[in-house]
């Protein structure tokens, strides 16, 4: 008798860098533009204009108040972990996210995934009207000891419409202030959540750029899929 294993398979789910690519309304437009070429200077280099939340990032809990830790205070722990996904496709545009989808296996030192499914309008206007975590969702993840959350969504809080002057933090401000870090502007959920409902094992990591003293930065989002050992 042995055990059998398959070969673990890697998932990016992350945006790619690219000039004019979606940003939340009134964050810096995103320019990633020549600056050397090889042609010119002997070698290729990209001139780089863009928010510490451009793309695929992460939120320290410092982006929401000047009192609470910046990303390079938070232990490399919280960006990293054993990975359970929320499923909570399917929902109305702009509608919150309830306690009741909330998965099993939440607990310390678990990042959950949710899937809204909203990725795919990303680069369209329909992206900014994404499903939420309702403020009660927030919490009962918090209680659960989770410090990791990352969402395929511009944000973990309501955007308000075009014009519109609505602006919440109420779930920011929930996880921020137990610490935890955010993830946004994820894709690609429905292949870990496949992977889940297989029964396979899942781990994520969300490294951000080692930015001294900031708010937050862009991430390679990058699930780790391993089936199970079994005994042969």
């Amino acid at each position: 008798m042995g055990i059998e294993t398959t070969e673990a398979e890697l998932l990016d789910l992350s945006v790619p860098i690219v000039t004019g690519m979606p940003v939340y309304p009134g964050d810096p437009r995103v320019e990633a533009v020549p600056a050397l070429t090889v042609a010119d200077s002997g070698v290729n280099v990209l001139r780089l204009h863009m928010g510490s939340q451009s793309g695929t990032h992460v939120d320290a809990p410092f982006h929401i108040d000047d009192s609470l830790p910046r990303l390079d205070e938070l232990p490399l722990t919280r960006f990293a972990g054993p990975a359970v996904v929320m499923d909570a496709r399917g929902l109305p545009p702009r509608s919150s996210i309830g306690p009741e989808l909330l998965p099993r296996g939440l607990a310390p030192g678990v990042v959950l995934l949710i899937a809204t499914g909203w990725s795919r309008h990303w680069g369209t206007d329909a992206y900014l009207a994404h499903p939420y975590p309702a403020p009660e969702t927030a919490e009962a993840i918090v209680a659960a000891g989770v410090r990791t959350v990352a969402v395929d969504a511009l944000s973990v809080d309501r955007t308000p419409p075009p014009g519109s002057e609505e602006f919440s933090l109420d779930a920011h401000r929930v996880f921020c202030e137990a610490g935890a870090v955010i993830g946004e502007n994820l894709t690609g959920l429905d292949r870990v959540l496949d992977a889940q409902n297989a029964g396979r094992a899942i781990d994520v990591s969300l490294f951000p750029i080692a930015l001294a003293g900031a708010d937050g930065a862009p991430v390679r989002a990058v699930a780790r899929v391993d089936d199970r050992a079994v005994l042969v």
